[in-house]
C-alpha cells in the first residue's frame, strides 16, 4: 500500500481532532447546532454507504434512526434498561430489519424502491404510533441520562469516524469494486458473476445500523419522545439532500453537504419556519438542474477542464 493511498485517511484524522475540539471551543448556541451537524454528517455519510455506489436512493433513513431513538426510550422508561444496553440493542435489531427488507426489496430498482423505502418508514412510524396508543397508554417515553450536549456531540463524532473508516475499507475491498459495478450497470454485473442482491443486502445492513446508533445516541437530546418525532419523513428527505448536495459519489461528499446545508436551514427555521418546505424544493431543484453530481462532483469538473487546458 502505497504512500497515497493514506493520504485521505491522514486528512479525515486530522479533521476528527479539530472537529473534537468543537465544545471545548463553542458557545451553547452553536454546540447545538454542531451537534445537528454532525448527526447528519453520520447519517448522510452512512446513507452514502450505500446509495453512493449503487445509485439506490433511500429513504429509509428515518425509519431505522427511528427504531434506534425509539427502543432507547421503551428500554429506559418502561422497564428502567441502561442507556448503554438499550444504545447496543438498538442497532442490532434495525440490522435484522433492514437484513428482511433488503432481502424482499432490493430487486427493486429506480423510483419503485424509493417509493417503497418511503412508504416502509411511514408504515413503521403509524404501527408504532398505533400500539403506543392503544395498548401502552401513553404517547411518549421519558429519556432521562446525565449526557451534556457535549457527551452527545464526541459520541456523533465517534460514531461519523467509524463510518468513514468503513466506508474506506469497503471501497478498497471486493465487495466495493462489485458494489460500484452494480451502479454502472446491473446487469452487467450479474452476468460477471457478481451477487448483486447480497452485496446490496449488506450495505443496506450497514446504513441501517449506523442510522439507528445515531438515532440511541441522539435520544437523550430529546428527553421526551414521541413516534412522530423520532420516525420523521423529514429526516429521510434532509439525508438525501443533503449527502447529495456535497456528491455521494466521494465518502468525504457528504461533508460538504451538511455543513453550509444545517447552516443555511438553521436560518431559515427562524427566520421563515412556514418557508421551510419551500426551501427544500429549491435545494432539490439546485441539485438536479445545476449540481447533479454534488459540490464535489462539480470540483471534479473544474479541475478536469483545467488539466485538460494545461496539457
Amino acid at each position: 500500500m502505497n504512500s497515497t493511498s493514506w493520504k485521505e485517511p491522514s486528512i479525515a484524522a486530522i479533521v476528527a481532532i479539530l472537529a473534537a475540539s468543537v465544545p471545548l471551543v463553542f458557545d451553547a448556541y452553536w454546540l447545538s447546532v454542531s451537534v445537528t451537524a454532525m448527526m447528519y454528517i453520520a447519517l448522510s455519510t452512512s446513507w452514502a454507504l450505500f446509495s453512493g455506489p449503487t445509485h439506490y436512493i433511500s429513504l429509509a433513513t428515518g425509519a431505522f434512526f427511528g427504531i434506534g431513538g425509539y427502543l432507547v426510550g421503551t428500554g429506559m422508561s418502561d422497564y428502567n434498561l441502561s442507556f448503554w444496553l438499550m444504545a447496543a440493542i438498538a442497532p442490532i435489531v434495525a440490522t435484522i430489519l433492514a437484513a428482511l427488507i433488503g432481502l424482499a426489496t432490493l430487486r427493486l430498482s429506480g423510483v419503485y424502491f424509493v417509493i417503497f423505502t418511503l412508504g416502509l418508514a411511514e408504515m413503521i412510524r403509524n404501527l408504532v404510533s398505533w400500539i403506543q396508543n392503544n395498548f401502552l397508554g401513553s404517547r411518549g417515553l421519558y429519556v432521562l441520562t446525565d449526557f451534556t450536549e457535549s457527551h452527545i456531540y464526541w459520541m456523533l463524532l465517534i460514531i461519523a469516524c467509524c463510518v468513514y473508516l468503513l466506508g474506506w475499507l469497503v471501497n478498497r475491498s471486493r465487495l466495493g469494486f462489485a458494489l460500484r459495478i452494480i451502479g454502472n450497470d446491473e446487469s452487467v454485473a450479474k452476468h460477471v458473476g457478481i451477487n448483486t442482491a447480497m452485496s446490496k443486502v449488506i450495505l443496506f445492513m450497514t446504513t441501517g445500523f449506523f442510522a439507528a446508533l445515531v438515532g440511541a445516541v441522539i435520544a437523550p437530546r430529546y428527553t421526551y419522545i414521541e413516534p412522530n418525532q423520532v420516525f420523521s419523513p423529514e429526516l429521510s428527505f434532509l439525508v438525501v439532500i443533503m449527502a447529495l448536495l456535497g456528491g455521494a459519489g466521494r465518502l468525504w461528499g457528504p461533508l460538504v453537504g451538511v455543513i453550509p446545508f444545517t447552516l443555511i436551514w438553521e436560518f431559515v427555521s427562524i427566520q421563515a419556519p412556514n418557508s421551510t418546505t419551500l426551501f427544500l424544493g429549491l435545494v432539490f431543484l439546485l441539485i438536479v438542474y445545476v449540481l447533479p453530481h454534488g459540490f464535489v462532483g462539480r470540483i471534479d469538473q473544474i479541475n478536469k477542464k483545467l488539466k485538460e487546458r494545461s496539457h
